[in-house]
This record gives structure tokens, C-alpha cells and sequence, in this order.
């Protein structure tokens, strides 16, 4: 009787090693195609959002070489750097914000209590600049010209400007 209990107990722990080495060997398996899978995804969600971003960037001075050359070529004898260009037209912009009946570059009148002030502003190219405005309850867009001085001042000018309905 003694044999024939060490015989069971060797055959039925033999049975739960290849049971738990078959269930181990295929939750790795599952593990790493699960693990495969998700990579790929992430990579083609990563893919998919530079290309996004790529395409929004397709209007903008870091991106247009042309508009870059402008810059380089222009008729002074000095050579603007665009990438310091861009802060620099962007405060002298913002900067007119604290005009005391607004940014004049709006486009708009004051229409309640509170002045009209550019919030964001995005330089296009080496002539075209897009802002947002607002005075709290009404939103807006405009087009602006803008051009560099020979004394490095900024001129602007008001495009096109349009007010959101409430």
C-alpha cells in the first residue's frame, strides 16, 4: 500500500508541474504579445500626434524656410535670427495691452466695462500674424500685417478681425 501511495503522489505532482509549467509558459507568451501589442499601438498613437503636430505647425515661422530666408536677405545689412524674432514681435504685441482702451490692434472697439486684449498670438510667417482677444465676455480673432523697422521697431496692422456671438 505504501508503494502504491508514493506512486499516486509522484504521478499526480508530476501532473501539477506540467500543468503549472504549461499555464506559466503560456502567461508569458500572453504577457509579451500583450506587452508587443501595446507597443505597438502606443507607437503608432505617438506616430499619429507628431504628424498632427506637424500639420498644425505647417503655418508658422519655425517651419517655413522661405519665410526664413526673408529675413536673411533683407535689405538691411543686418541678419535677423527669426527664432529671436518671434518672442520679440510677440511681447511688442502683448505690450500694447496696456493701452488704457485696449490692445488698438484688436480691431475692435471696447463694447462693455472691460478693454480688449490680445491673449495668444502665433507669427505665421515673415509678414502674418494670428492673435486671439478677449475682454472677459466676448472672444475674437484677428489677421495682422507686421513689419520690422530699420530702427527695429515693429509696425502692425489691423487685417481682418472677427468677434465671436456669445
Amino acid at each position: 500500500m505504501k508503494k502504491s501511495f508514493f506512486l499516486y503522489a509522484l504521478i499526480l505532482s508530476l501532473v501539477f508541474n506540467i500543468y503549472t509549467y504549461m499555464y506559466l509558459s503560456k502567461e508569458v507568451t500572453y504577457e509579451q504579445d500583450k506587452y508587443k501589442k501595446t507597443t505597438t499601438k502606443l507607437k503608432d498613437s505617438l506616430q499619429s500626434v507628431t504628424n498632427k503636430l506637424s500639420d498644425s505647425n505647417y503655418f508658422s515661422l519655425e517651419r517655413n524656410e522661405n519665410a526664413q530666408n526673408y529675413f536673411e536677405s533683407a535689405a538691411s545689412d543686418k541678419i535677423r535670427n527669426y527664432a529671436t524674432l518671434v518672442p520679440y514681435v510677440t511681447a511688442q504685441l502683448l505690450d500694447l495691452n496696456a493701452n488704457p482702451k485696449g490692445n488698438p490692434y484688436t480691431g475692435q472697439e471696447q463694447l462693455g466695462a472691460n478693454k480688449f486684449i490680445i491673449n495668444k498670438v502665433k507669427v505665421l510667417n515673415h509678414r502674418w500674424i494670428i492673435a486671439d482677444f478677449s475682454d472677459g465676455e466676448y472672444w475674437g480673432e484677428v489677421l495682422l500685417k507686421y513689419f520690422i523697422n530699420e530702427d527695429e521697431s515693429v509696425s502692425f496692422e489691423v487685417n481682418q478681425s472677427v468677434i465671436y456671438q456669445k
